[in-house]
């Protein structure tokens, strides 16, 4: 599952790059960027064979409640990821692609945050922590099978692209597009 996963979102991406080059280029807004990414990845993720999938941009809940994650220190912390690849709680494997995404004028500060995130939610859990709701459902979020940190600049026309896997840094890539 993890390599068909990476090939979606590899074509995605180079699908988003191709299209989008001249908003990227024209300062387009990270939301606007990032819900062009989902209306992208969404149908790939369906032609795979992900029908019971959606893409959505600066999604913040959890079953209804606010989407949270229990950081380094075991502090509830509300998220709002930029783009998710998941059933929204449809599918037993709910969670499938995080992505975070920054453009280079943005504070390094949040390039490292947004990372922590996205080592948390690619952990397969919370060490063995139970942290349910009253309804036996997990009250936090984690168990992303990928994570992408996207970071795009636009006066070199280059990305960099990190994977997070496992509550771990797999890899970063370094493209201009």
């Amino acid at each position: 599952m993890i390599e068909q996963l990476r090939d979606i979102f590899s074509e995605s991406l180079d699908a988003f790059f191709e299209s989008q080059v001249e908003n990227i280029q024209a300062g387009i807004a990270e939301r606007n960027l990032c819900a062009r990414l989902a209306m992208i990845l969404e149908p790939k993720a369906h032609e795979a064979g992900f029908t019971d999938y959606v893409a959505d941009a600066e999604y913040n809940r959890n079953r209804g409640r606010v989407k949270t994650i229990l950081d380094q220190n075991a502090v509830v912390v509300r998220i709002n990821c930029d783009l998710l690849l998941h059933s929204r709680g449809r599918c037993e494997n709910d969670n499938l692609i995080a992505v975070e995404m920054k453009k280079s004028e943005r504070p390094a500060k949040e390039e490292i945050e947004d990372c922590e995130r996205l080592r948390i939610l690619t952990k397969p859990n919370y060490d063995d922590v139970i942290v349910v709701r009253g309804d036996f459902e997990p009250q936090h979020v984690c168990g992303y099978k990928l994570g992408y940190f996207l970071w795009i600049d636009a006066a070199t026309r280059t990305y960099r692209l990190k994977e997070f896997r496992n509550g771990e840094f797999v890899e970063e890539l370094i493209r201009q597009y």
